[in-house]
């Protein structure tokens, strides 16, 4: 999704009370807010096939899938996310009394735009690294066949990378596996 950063600082409480009336989808990042834009056809049908295929699997447990409406807050840098899939296991754990900020997600997934790949790799990611409970961040490529998979062990991530419509990803976490021909299913894109 593409994003463009408005040069107003508000405090995280100033963003909430402004986000919650907004039209419009805003990230929050150390008092910055940035705008979200639209996206393209293959970043939304990649988007709802990932939550479709993981909420099938997740139907009958203790995890939920939730796709780009469900914030998700950063606590220990008062910083404010909307990603593309989220699963969260167990009860999830609101912000406040208004529950529509989690704190609590297990997997997360952000499917790439051109505009946000990098930050999405980099300072996105290094964010969502220090939320104890975020077992499995998962990029998701829309111009290719190509999924980095970062898994947490211990303090560390480790990565695997899939680029064939064969390949499945396992989510240990979640106990559930997410095959890339679903993933891609009615999307045209590019060999990985």
């Amino acid at each position: 999704m593409s994003s463009v950063v408005a040069q107003t600082y508000l405090t995280p409480e100033e963003y909430l009370a402004f986000e919650r009336k907004a039209a419009t989808k805003h990230e929050y990042l150390n008092g910055q807010i940035v705008a979200m834009s639209g996206a393209s056809f293959a970043h939304n049908f990649i988007t709802v096939n990932i939550a479709t295929h993981l909420n099938i699997q997740l139907m009958n447990g203790e995890c939920r899938v939730a796709t780009s409406d469900m914030r998700v807050k950063v606590t220990e840098i008062d910083s404010y996310f909307y990603p593309d899939v989220v699963v969260v296991c167990g009860e999830p754990v609101p912000e406040d009394n208004v529950f529509d900020t989690l704190l609590n997600p297990t997997v997360i997934v952000e499917v790439l735009s051109p505009s946000t790949e990098t930050y999405d790799r980099g300072e996105k990611f290094e964010h969502y690294q220090q939320i104890d409970s975020l077992k499995d961040y998962i990029l998701i490529s829309q111009d290719k066949i190509h999924v980095e998979h970062y898994c947490r062990q211990g303090s560390r991530w480790l990565q695997t990378e899939f680029q064939e419509l064969s390949d499945v990803l396992s989510l240990r976490s979640i106990d559930c596996e997410l095959r890339l021909q679903d993933v891609y299913r009615r999307v045209k894109v590019a060999s990985g």
